[in-house]
This record gives structure tokens, C-alpha cells and sequence, in this order.
């Protein structure tokens, strides 16, 4: 049995509401990754979060962890090349600036954008999602 503290209440529950079992690590990672509203990490990134906060979670469980959370519908992850992909919290409609030089996503409202032309996909098969990234630089 997991141990509830009064700050991983809800991360508790969300784990519970898409049928993951609230392990510690998947707790204390969930309660990092909600805790203040919309945000796109990688799993480096996360660890590193939560190494700093003295929390002790290898490289390896947190991106297993963001893989079932997204897996569980939890997250989405954005793939901006083959070797950087995020994670974000905000699985709404909605697209994505990159900040190459900066290595960061912005939010695309998806009222702000139309994608056009998308191929009728093989038979059997139906579109589940488009994913734009605008590639973006400062000045």
C-alpha cells in the first residue's frame, strides 16, 4: 500500500481514475508532472526535477513511467525529431512551436491552426491524430 501524503492526493487518484496502480514512483512523478497546470518535460528533464527535489527515481522507471502514463491517456508525447521527443501534460487539441535554439515547446491553440490534404489512410485503418510542430528562432 502506497503511503498518501496530503500533497499526492490527487496524483493518487488520477493514477486510480485510468486504472494505474499508484505505485510510490508513479505517485511522486505524477504529483511533479500536475502539479502546475499544462507543461511539456522530457524524461531527463523530469529526473532531473526530481533528483533536485532529493527524490530517488532512476532515468530508466521515469521514462517507463511517462510511457505508461502516456499509454494510459495521461500524457502525449511530441516527437519534434528522432532524438528529442517530450512529454506533455495537455492532451487537448491543440499543436506546437519549437524553439530550436532553446530546445522548448509552446502551445498551438488547435482552433489556430487547419491541416489540409491528410490522405485517405489504407483500408481498415482511420486517422487518430495529426501532430504539427512549427519550427520556430528568436529575432
Amino acid at each position: 500500500m502506497v503511503k498518501v501524503r496530503r500533497d499526492t492526493g490527487k496524483a493518487v487518484e488520477r493514477l486510480r481514475a485510468v486504472g494505474l496502480r499508484p505505485t510510490r514512483q508513479r505517485v511522486e512523478l505524477a504529483s511533479l508532472l500536475f502539479r502546475n497546470g499544462d507543461r511539456h518535460v522530457t524524461a531527463e528533464s523530469l529526473h532531473d526535477e526530481a533528483s533536485g527535489l532529493g527524490l530517488k527515481i532512476s532515468l530508466a522507471t521515469v521514462y517507463n513511467t511517462l510511457h505508461q502514463f502516456t499509454h494510459a491517456g495521461l500524457l502525449r508525447q511530441v516527437v519534434v525529431d528522432a532524438s528529442r521527443g517530450y512529454f506533455d501534460t495537455n492532451t487537448g487539441d491543440h499543436q506546437h512551436f519549437f524553439l530550436e535554439d532553446e530546445g522548448t515547446l509552446i502551445d498551438i491553440p488547435g482552433e489556430e491552426i487547419t491541416v489540409a490534404g491528410v490522405p485517405q489512410p489504407p483500408a481498415g485503418l482511420s486517422v487518430d491524430r495529426v501532430d504539427v510542430v512549427v519550427r520556430v528562432r528568436r529575432g
